[in-house]
Parts: structure tokens; sequence; C-alpha cells
């Protein structure tokens, strides 16, 4: 690796390349070039220079030209160019800087002068070289932690909802299943007109890793409620029901510990709130209809209803697929929002795509028989 700078000097003569070259062979590494098409090779070659020096006037390809064509290569764009020329004129200077070069040294050349705008320029070059790298450095620091603070964030997720599934009917392949479903349907609907707004691919990554938190307040309800094969008592459904308000108000402590809004935990407070709410205002714990409950809740509440329907459960066998299909599109308008309804309709063979991929495992059905 060359410690030292490297200046390339670009003259079609010998004697300029030969004064120029012995002047700076004490403070830096040169290499030189007479004519344009060969500065071009040597700017990309090894070692790449640190500083160009250029004459304006030349056969083929003129010093216009060829710092035109450094400025336009992203190779090359960073190195500074200084004209070495014996044009006065401030026009032909304008044009100069209009390509691109940072300097111009008038021929003849004073070689003190010479030495002086060099060492500028190649501090300044320097600082930014060690400003770039910084910068890289930072970036690739910032996305490094902001990997660990998603992985971190992702663990919490499944740790929290498999606390909630260890003392429910539910499995682990029912948390895949319920955030993939979510996420398919909602990319579905990006191309819907009143709904896709709402549906950036941003916003369905974060209900992608929100959705295994819909039942997190069942971690709430007593065992005796929560794993009864039988039907519930209206007393016992009541306490069921709370299971939506002890999720959302835990998110909402965990809010509080943060000092600015976290999308995450909105959408994650939305969906373990909101989603059993119907879209006709049947449903709990509000009572909302229509568009009140969030987009999150909806997604959510055809993909936890379709889950339920297809899964073995202590109290019930799986309902086929079809019949599950079926169940979803009576309760278009009344149940679940019209618009989600035929959006499930168009993609139910991802739907059931999904479950395949995610079936429970026999580990996990005998476990769930056991509760």
């Amino acid at each position: 690796m060359n410690e030292r700078p490297v200046v390339l000097i670009v003259d079609d003569s010998d004697d300029i390349l030969k004064i120029v070259g012995a002047l700076l062979r004490t403070h830096c590494e040169t290499k030189t070039a007479s004519n344009g098409e060969d500065a071009l090779q040597s700017a990309l070659a090894a070692p790449v220079p640190d500083l160009i020096l250029l004459d304006i006037m030349m056969a083929g390809i003129n010093g216009l030209e060829v710092c035109r064509r450094l400025k336009a290569d992203d190779r090359t764009k960073h190195i500074p160019v200084i004209f070495l020329t014996a044009l006065t004129d401030s026009s032909d200077e304008r044009m100069g800087f209009e390509v691109g070069a940072v300097d111009f040294i008038s021929k003849p050349i004073s070689h003190s002068v010479l030495l002086m705008r060099i060492r500028t320029h190649l501090a300044l070059k320097a600082a930014a070289d060690f400003l770039k790298d910084k910068n890289v450095f930072l970036e690739q620091e910032v996305a490094r932690r902001t990997r660990e603070v998603h992985v971190i964030q992702d663990l919490t997720i499944v740790a929290m909802a498999s606390l909630a599934e260890t003392r429910d009917n539910e499995t682990g392949s029912h948390i895949r299943r319920t955030q993939n479903y979510v996420r398919a349907l909602a990319k579905k609907l990006q191309s819907h007109p009143k709904l896709g707004p709402l549906l950036d691919d941003e916003t369905i990554e974060m209900l992608f890793k929100s959705a295994p938190l819909h039942d997190i307040g069942k971690v709430g309800i007593p065992d005796a409620i929560l794993l009864k094969p039988g039907r519930l008592t209206p007393q016992e459904f009541a306490i069921m029901k709370s299971h939506c308000a002890l999720g959302h108000n835990a998110i909402v402590a965990a809010e509080k510990l943060i000092d600015a809004p976290s999308t995450f935990l909105h959408f994650a407070r939305e969906i373990a709130h909101y989603h059993q709410e119907k879209w006709d205002g049947s449903g709990y714990p509000k009572g909302l209809a229509g568009d009140a409950i969030p987009i999150s809740a909806r997604l959510m509440s055809v993909a936890d209803v379709y889950d339920a329907l297809i899964s073995r459960r202590v109290y019930k066998p799986p309902v086929p697929h079809a019949e599950s299909v079926g169940i979803i599109l009576e309760g278009r308008g009344r149940h679940f929002d019209p618009d989600l309804v035929d959006a499930f309709a168009d993609i139910q063979d991802e739907f059931y795509a999904i479950a395949e991929r995610y079936k429970d495992t026999e580990d996990e059905v005998a476990a769930n028989a056991r509760k």
C-alpha cells in the first residue's frame, strides 16, 4: 500500500513531464501520461492517483474533455484535477471549473506555486478521504446496530408470543401461519384504491412482525377458562374477552418506556386490542364497526379466524380448507371487511399453501392434546 500520495502528470510536452516529475519526486509518487487516452487509463490503473495535473491544450482528447470524463466516472470523480495551462482568458478558466477542475496553474510554471498548490489540494483530498472513510464506518456501524436491534426485537416478539402459547391451545406454528397470512393479504391489498395507500412495504413488514402479539393478553386469563374444552359460560366468556384489553394495556405500558413513538408497538397495540372486533359492530371489546376498526386488526381477524378453523384443538377437529373458506366468505360484511374477504377469496390458495408449509408438527399436536 502506498503511504506517499500519488500524482498523475498529463502533458504532451516531454520537457514538462520531466521537469514536473523531477520537482515532485521527493514529495510524492508520480505517474505520467502524454495524451488524453493514456491519462484516462492511467487514472484507473493502480496505484490510483490522489491528484491529477492536466494540460488543457493536447492533441486528440484535450484536457477539458479528459476532466469531463473523469468527473463522469464514479471510479475517478473524487480525484482532484489541477489544470496546467498557457491559456489566460477568464472564459477558459470558467470552462475548466465547469468541467470539475479544482485549480489552475499557469505556464510557465512557478515551482514554488506548483508545490504549494499541490500540497494544499492533497491535504484537502486526504481530509475528504478521512471523512468519507469515517462516514462509511459510521454507516456500517449504524447498519450493524440496527440489525442487532431488529434481531432483539424479533426474538422478544417470539419470546412474548411463546409465553402466551404455553398457556393456550395454540402452537408455535400458529404464529408463523398467522403472520404470513397477514402479510399475504396485505400485499394483495396494495393495489386496492382505498386500502393500498395504507399498506406500503414498510407497514406490511411491521404488521408481519407485530402479528404474533395479537393474543399476548391471554397470559392474564385463568387456566380454568383458557384451557376449558367445552363451551364457556357467559361469565367465563366475559373474562376471556378481557384478553384484548390486557394485551393492549401491556403494550401501552411498554410504549411509555421509550422516548419516541414506535410504529411496531403502535401496530402491535392495535392488533392486540381490536382483532376481535367485527365489521358490523358486534365484536369486542369496543364494539367498533366498519372503518373505525384499524386495518391492522381487520387483517388479523381474517388470519386468526381462518387459522382457528383449519387447526385441530382439544375442543374441535380441524375444518377442511374449502369449508373454512366458505365460512370466511359467509362472514363478508358481517364479521369481516368486505374488501378483505374479496382479497382473501382471490388468494385462498396462498393461505392453504402457508397452512401446509407451517403445519403443526406431531409434537405440537401431542402437546396441545395434553393441555
